[in-house]
């Protein structure tokens, strides 16, 4: 794994944005995505320490996304971070039984996915 690439699955060019300055700024590289394919296409080549990932994309949705990581060996000790504009109780559940490993409500606030980012990456295997 890439110790310090975190990958960004948005079709949001804003939010891709926004994630890349936040993460730079705490040290991390960051790569985005506009959707599922290419997100997975990045998953297998650069094999990153963590991928924050939109629920809703074209081509590939963030909940088969996080189920392709979680059953490709060398990416299931990945730290996943599931984002959405829906955050019902269902939603949260879906993304976690995907195998996301957290789940946050839009509008975001980088501060706090950077901190929620970092906490996740420290609990994994080999962390």
């Amino acid at each position: 794994m890439n110790q310090n690439l975190i990958l960004i699955a948005d079709d949001d060019a804003d939010v891709r944005d926004l994630l890349t300055v936040a993460l730079e700024g705490a040290g991390y590289q960051a790569v985005g995505a506009n959707d599922g394919r290419t997100a997975a296409r990045i998953l297998t080549v650069a094999k990153p320490i963590a991928m924050i990932t939109d629920v809703r994309m074209p081509s590939m949705n963030g909940m088969e996304l996080c189920r392709l990581a979680r059953n490709t060996p060398a990416l299931r000790d990945m730290a996943i971070l599931m984002v959405s504009g829906n955050n019902h109780a269902y939603d949260v559940d879906a993304g976690m039984v995907a195998g996301a490993d957290g789940y946050v409500a839009k509008p975001l606030q980088p501060k706090r996915i950077v901190s929620e980012l970092r906490d996740l990456i420290s609990r994994r295997p080999g962390a």
